[in-house]
C-alpha cells in the first residue's frame, strides 16, 4: 500500500461513510481546455498522505472525460503509468490532461496532477475497450474466491488509525505467510488479501486501489517504515464481477532500500482484472 510519492459483513449497514464512497471520492470536474479539479479525501490516505492507487484512479478518470469530451465513445482505461515527485496534501488539486494520441483502438492521454501550482503526479493513460469474453490463457494464484474465516479484517488492527482505507475499505488479510503480525521475520515476501469498497460495487477504477492496497511486503524482513513509491503501473485487464477482489502481492527482489512489487488482482469469477507493479523505498533496519 503506497501513499503518494510516497499502499463477509459491512460496516454502517451498507452505507458508506459520509464523503468515503469510492464513486464520489474520485470525482473529477471538468474547467475546460482538458482541465479538470479533484478533491483529495482525509479517508483515501496512508499516513496522512494520499494513496497512490487513488491517485492513479483520478488520473484514468481524467483520461477518460478528455478523450470522452472530444466526441468520442466512452472508452476505458488500459493502461496507467505514474511518477510520484511529491506526495500532495489531503485538499483540493488541479489536473491537466493532453490527448497525446488518438487512434482506432487506444488513445494515449498525459495527465499531470498539480497542487498550489507545484506537480505533485506526472501520469500517462492509455484508453481503449477492456475485453468482456474470457480470457484464451491465464495462469492466476491459487487464492479463494472469498477470505477465510480466520482472514484478518485491517480495521481492527492498531494501525488502522494510519492506514485509514480501512474506513472506506473492507480488506482482509490472509494471516498465513503474514510473519510480522507476530514480529517473526522471515516468511517469503508474498501477501494474500481480499477487498471491496464499502457500500458499493467495484468498478475498474477500484481495481486501481486494490493493485495498491497491501502493506509493504517487506514488513516480512522486519522493514515496518513508511515505504513511499516512486514509480507505479497498472494494466487493466477486464470488469470486475460483483463479489470481493482477491490480491497477492510479491516481490523479486530487495536491494538496499529499494524493492519491486507486484499485485495480481482477480475478481470473484476467477478472472483477472488488474496488474500492477511498483518500485518503492523502504527503510533499513
Amino acid at each position: 500500500m503506497s501513499s503518494a510519492a510516497g499502499h463477509g459483513d459491512v460496516r454502517t449497514g451498507g452505507q458508506p461513510p459520509a464523503g468515503g464512497a469510492f464513486a464520489a471520492a474520485a470525482r473529477v470536474r471538468p474547467l475546460g481546455d482538458g482541465t479538470f479539479a479533484a478533491d483529495l479525501p482525509a479517508t483515501w490516505t496512508v499516513g496522512g498522505k494520499p494513496h497512490g492507487g487513488f491517485l492513479l484512479a483520478l488520473l484514468a478518470k481524467a483520461a477518460v472525460a478528455t478523450h470522452s469530451g472530444s466526441g468520442a465513445p466512452l472508452v476505458d482505461p488500459l493502461a496507467v503509468s505514474a511518477q510520484f515527485l511529491r506526495p500532495p496534501a489531503v485538499g483540493p488539486v488541479l489536473l491537466r490532461a493532453d490527448v497525446r494520441k488518438s487512434g482506432r483502438r487506444t488513445t494515449v492521454v498525459s495527465v499531470h496532477l498539480e497542487q498550489s501550482g507545484r506537480a505533485c503526479v506526472e501520469g500517462v493513460v492509455t484508453t481503449g475497450r477492456l475485453p468482456r469474453e474470457r480470457a484464451a490463457w491465464s495462469d492466476l494464484p491459487n487464492q479463494p474466491a472469498e477470505p477465510p474465516g480466520n482472514a484478518i479484517d485491517l480495521a481492527t488492527l492498531p494501525s488502522a488509525a494510519v492506514f485509514r482505507l480501512t474506513e472506506v475499505c473492507d480488506i482482509r488479510l490472509d494471516p498465513n505467510g503474514a510473519g510480522f503480525l507476530h514480529g517473526h521475520i522471515g516468511d517469503p515476501l508474498r501477501l494474500r488479501l481480499w477487498v471491496r469498497p464499502r457500500g458499493e460495487q467495484a468498478d475498474p477504477l477500484f481495481t486501481l486501489i486494490a493493485g495498491d492496497v497491501s502493506m509493504p511486503v517487506t514488513f516480512n524482513l522486519g522493514r515496518l517504515g513508511w515505504s513511499p513509491t516512486v514509480q507505479l503501473t497498472a494494466h487493466l485487464r477486464s470488469r470486475p464481477a460483483p463479489g470481493w477482489l482477491r490480491v497477492q502481492v510479491e516481490s523479486k527482489a530487495v536491494h538496499g532500500m529499494w524493492f519491486d512489487s507486484d499485485a495480481t488482482v482477480v475478481d470473484s469469477t476467477g478472472r483477472l482484472v488488474c496488474q500492477a507493479r511498483q518500485l518503492a523505498l523502504s527503510a533499513i533496519g
